[in-house]
């Protein structure tokens, strides 16, 4: 008893209230979303919701883990992510030109989701070995190499904004860890090298579209780029307190497309506001600082990384997300992590929450100590 009350207490429950707090403003604009179609269709909504009450349950459920097993079962873990993207490939259906899913009726469940979390789980194992000093070039490779063979899977969906969440966690987890000497010049070189790859052979023409818009937006302003344009109009007319729930013109009238979704930034800045935005990304900086609080004050070198890892994700979608609704990046169709309908995103960013507080509440060092 002495043992789950002491476990109890390292529970960090400001990480999780953050966590519940971003999901449930998601419900918030979703409702008020559902609420402006004619037939008041409430089948995202319910879906979200039924994400958030999974994605809830493992999370409090994988705190009571003993987290190093995933260390030990890295390699399998990785190999799994890996033969999961081959199996949607295979079997699964293909959603909006981009991704694809395993369906089962009404509902789906995009895996690749998962395979990030995979992803982080196998780097923090592989670079923990190297925790005190810079990380070698065998290393290093092998890391590229895995983070290859997953992105090679993930553009065969095609997926090219999920491709670009795992290289952007590769890099922060390498850059945490530590690059081997003068590997900054091949990194230059290599990205250079894929980018232009790439653009000639891997991405679709929509996807290159795209990035022109983005480039160039008045050039197609209602093709491409016009999903942009509504929202940053829809981000611009909310002001400082917003039009209030269900009463965003650019959602209510469809003039925003992919309003649940892709765009949810942007009805949230016109539904609440300056104010509601300036909420949505305090709560995303407390969710930041408590990962990497944790990852601090453990004296686990994989339970840090990891963290790092799992940071980096959420982190990345949210400078994305963000950044496409306000016309600074090119749309992607990454998710705002718990806040935009993606029933997949949702299940999988509290998955991670789970493993924070796995290891806040198993960690005998510091951050025990500085829970006390």
């Amino acid at each position: 008893m002495r043992r789950w009350l002491a476990m109890y207490s390292r529970f960090d429950w400001t990480l999780l209230i953050a966590a519940l707090a971003l999901a449930s403003l998601g419900l918030l604009i979703l409702f008020g979303v559902s609420l402006t179609r004619g037939t008041n269709d409430f089948f995202q909504f319910d879906k979200q919701i039924l994400g958030a009450a999974i994605g809830v349950t493992l999370a409090l459920l994988l705190a009571w883990v003993d987290y190093r097993q995933l260390r030990s079962l890295a390699l399998p873990i990785y190999l799994a992510g890996a033969g999961i993207l081959v199996s949607v490939l295979v079997f699964g259906t293909s959603h909006r030109n981009g991704g694809r899913w395993f369906a089962l009726g009404a509902l789906s469940f995009q895996p690749v989701e998962l395979v990030k979390i995979t992803f982080v789980i196998y780097l923090a194992a592989l670079f923990a070995r190297h925790a005190h000093k810079r990380l070698t070039w065998s290393v290093l490779g092998g890391s590229a190499l895995a983070l290859l063979m997953y992105v090679g899977l993930i553009l065969l969906q095609p997926d090219f904004g999920s491709a670009t969440v795992l290289v952007a966690v590769w890099f922060a987890m390498v850059l945490f860890c530590g690059l081997p000497r003068h590997a900054w010049w091949i990194l230059l070189v290599s990205i250079l090298s894929t980018v232009m790859l790439l653009w000639s052979v891997g991405l679709k023409p929509y996807q290159r579209d795209r990035i022109t818009s983005f480039l160039f937006p008045a050039a197609d302003p209602y093709g491409a780029a016009y999903n942009v344009a509504q929202a940053q109009i829809a981000i611009g007319s909310g002001g400082w307190l917003g039009k209030g729930v269900g009463e965003g013109s650019q959602a209510r009238l469809r003039f925003l497309p992919e309003a649940s979704t892709d765009f949810i930034f942007a009805v949230v800045g016109e539904e609440l506001g300056f104010v509601g935005l300036v909420v949505l990304l305090g709560l995303f900086g407390l969710l930041f600082f408590r990962y990497l609080r944790i990852a601090k004050m453990s004296d686990d070198p994989f339970a840090a990384i990891c963290l790092v890892g799992l940071c980096a994700i959420i982190g990345y979608h949210v400078f994305v997300n963000s950044a496409m609704n306000l016309g600074m990046m090119p749309v992607t169709g990454i998710p705002l992590p718990f806040v935009s309908a993606a029933a997949s995103s949702l299940i999988m960013m509290f998955l991670s929450v789970g493993i924070a507080e796995a290891i806040a509440v198993q960690s005998k060092g510091r951050y025990a100590i500085d829970q006390s």
